[in-house]
């Protein structure tokens, strides 16, 4: 073979690669994996040129991917005031008395519900620690947003609006909105009128970004979103992105046969460590904003309607871009949205195997888990976001849905042991971007109904490698150490399938690899 443009000796390979499960070292060249052995073969492969790396017995395994995340979108989404660790309404409103102003503006993030302590979203609640600056606050689950008087006024919103999808501007009994902007058309009323960065800071803030999850082993993301692709591109060429991302832009009620061909169009769009690569839709929201689809409401007779008023609609879209050789992901977090994406999937015929998806799944019955084995859907689940429960159900989450069905949720355990592929991401901002977190989390999850509730540790480290590159249909490329594969690979100072949960969420980086270049390494 060839010489080597880099070269990795010295490590415990775990390769996923049935032909050859264990190796210690591997070679790389122009972004693939040229040979997979032992150190008797390192000397064949070094040349002039090459980068040698010892790895003095770290744990090397395939490149690490998080399996639905939002790393350009979420930046606008993570935007200001991080208000992740509020936890209730006096903790928010000392918060937004000291926030940082932003053209006059104060903008917020990552505000739990729970911190309105069961009361309803009010701008009430809030406004008077203003002092008359409009305010921007989003929600943490990416769903819903709370603004003031001023920002709704500078927004043109008096009153409720009517959209295609299934969303709301909620107003009191006198037609007075409240604040609360219920899911994304609502939230976009306000978009032309919020302060935005720059592009210098943007482009900045992205490099940051990316930099940060390469540190934590992540060397892929399949991107829920459409995000900024010219921003993205730019970038690209201007220098190697650290973390490979593949993106699925979103198609949303009203889409008409012209807007699906613009799908259509968009796919294979690509530079160096991206690519555009499927369709994202919404079948549903979230349970705590009352919007993911039940089949039965939830306690305040909320969730009993899907994102897509007209359901055929979006089997229609759905069948127009799988005949166009389009891959899916659908957003489905209630039992009746995960049902209805299945049943349209199951429409499509053999060919529809293997080639779509279905995002959270945050609550399912058992005569849905063997369908997804079945009709070759992936599970893209994100374990992270059981951080946002209690143990004593006291969370808005575990509160709309009644003990019953949050006790028997986020089934990771039983959709593995019914066949599925279980691919798992950490939905950022949503959850934090940390891959190890993901691991760990996804080994001991919350709200589970079987005992046997988390998954093993080789089952996780599937979820980041060969079930990730599964879903997104790259089986041949990735997802294993071998030869032909992308050069994408991850050394951590533990072994990820056997050290205990706790300990692999503080793993030592060592080393990350995107495309054969080393993004990350810890001397």
């Amino acid at each position: 073979m060839a010489t080597a443009d880099l070269v990795l000796a010295g490590a415990k390979v775990r390769t996923l690669d049935p032909a050859r499960p264990c190796a210690t070292a591997v070679a790389v060249r122009d972004g693939l994996i040229t040979a997979v052995g032992d150190e008797s073969d390192v000397r064949d492969w070094l040349g002039p040129a090459t980068q040698l790396v010892r790895l003095d017995g770290a744990h090397l395994v395939p490149g690490l991917v998080d399996a639905h995340s939002h790393p350009v979108w979420g930046l606008e989404m993570a935007t200001g005031a991080d208000l992740s660790k509020v936890t209730d309404l006096a903790g928010l409103r000392a918060a937004l008395a000291a926030a940082e102003r932003v053209d006059g503006w104060v903008i917020g993030h990552g505000l739990d519900h729970n911190a309105f302590e069961g009361r309803p979203v009010d701008r009430a609640l809030v406004e008077d620690v203003l002092d008359g600056a409009p305010a921007f606050l989003r929600l943490y689950d990416g769903h819903s947003a709370l603004a003031t008087g001023p920002a709704l006024a500078a927004a043109g919103v008096s009153g409720p609006r009517s959209f295609a999808q299934h969303s709301e501007v909620v107003c009191d009994p006198a037609g007075r909105p409240t604040g609360h902007l219920v899911e994304h058309a609502a939230m976009d009323l306000l978009a032309e009128v919020l302060p935005r960065p720059s592009y210098e800071a943007r482009r900045a803030r992205l490099l940051e970004l990316l930099t940060a999850m390469a540190a934590t082993g992540l060397t892929g993301a399949h991107v829920m979103d459409g995000g900024d692709l010219d921003l993205l591109e730019a970038v690209a060429r201007e220098t190697v992105l650290p973390v490979r991302l593949r993106f699925a832009p979103w198609c949303m009620p009203g889409a008409d046969r012209d807007d699906l061909d613009e799908l259509v169009a968009l796919q294979g769009r690509a530079g160096r460590h991206w690519l555009v690569g499927g369709v994202k839709f919404f079948m549903d929201g979230t349970v705590e904003g009352g919007t993911a689809w039940l089949d039965h409401a939830d306690c305040h007779g909320q969730g009993t309607q899907a994102f897509w008023p007209d359901r055929e609609a979006y089997a229609a879209a759905v069948r127009h871009l799988h005949r166009a050789g389009v891959r899916t992901a659908t957003h489905a977090i209630g039992d009746a949205a995960v049902r209805h994406v299945l049943d349209v999937v199951a429409g499509l015929g053999p060919s529809g195997h293997g080639t779509h998806r279905i995002e959270h799944i945050e609550t399912a019955p058992d005569d849905l888990l063997p369908r997804f084995r079945q009709l070759g859907v992936a599970a893209s689940m994100q374990p992270p976001h059981t951080a946002y429960t209690r143990a004593d159900g006291t969370d808005e989450w575990s509160r709309r849905l009644g003990a019953d069905r949050a006790g028997h949720a986020w089934r990771l355990r039983d959709l593995r042991d019914a066949g599925a592929t279980v691919a798992l991401g950490s939905d950022w901002p949503i959850a934090h971007y940390d891959v190890r977190q993901v691991l760990g989390t996804a080994r001991r999850p919350r709200g589970a109904a079987s005992a046997r509730a988390g998954l093993t540790g080789l089952e996780a480290l599937e979820g980041c490698t060969t079930h990730a590159a599964r879903a997104a249909g790259e089986s041949a490329t990735a997802g294993r150490i071998a030869p032909g594969h992308r050069a994408d690979l991850t050394a951590l100072g533990v072994d990820p399938a056997a050290a205990p949960a706790d300990e692999l969420a503080e793993a030592p980086v060592r080393l990350t690899v995107t495309g054969g270049h080393v993004v990350h390494h810890e001397e």
